[in-house]
């Protein structure tokens, strides 16, 4: 089972790149139905995406990130470089999706996917605001089209 999650806030313009990117994914699969890839938009809750990943044996999240590379960059990174345990707090606000790749393999062991690939899309801007800037867009499309791809091998 292939899940994608796509993590971010529609209302801070790149920020929602890949909660973007899961929605073009959602329609594809519409189109293209395949009974063994899960596509979510986790938005920013990062509890839902260790609850989502649950059962998997592959697992692709998609977020924006911000570290002062050139806009529009894209990383991509095995899951297990990016899997941190949370610091204690009293709530969920501060547990990302980074968090939940840590706890998740901690709670759920053998039932939570050993393969994890990130792909970060360097953000121009964080503002508020409904729209990507265009270098985000450029690598929004290449990225769409490289985890189409990766769906489509799994239907062959």
């Amino acid at each position: 089972m292939l899940t994608i999650i796509g993590c971010g806030n529609l209302n801070r313009s790149d920020d929602a790149v890949g909660v973007i990117i899961v929605q073009r994914l959602q329609q594809y699969l519409m189109e293209h139905p395949h009974r063994d890839v899960r596509v979510y938009d986790c938005g920013t809750a990062g509890i839902e995406v260790m609850f989502q990943a649950r059962g998997s044996t592959q697992l692709i999240i998609i977020d924006a990130s911000s570290t002062g590379s050139e806009p529009g960059a894209v990383f991509k990174v095995p899951g297990k470089e990016l899997a941190a345990l949370p610091e204690p707090s009293c709530g969920l606000h501060d547990f990302r999706w980074d968090h939940a790749l840590a706890a998740g393999r901690k709670i759920f062991k053998d039932d939570f996917p050993q393969d994890v690939t990130v792909y970060l899309i360097e953000a121009e801007t964080l503002h508020l605001g409904l729209e990507l800037s265009n270098a985000v867009k450029h690598s929004a499309d290449l990225v769409f089209a490289e985890v189409s791809n990766i769906i489509r091998q799994k239907i062959v």
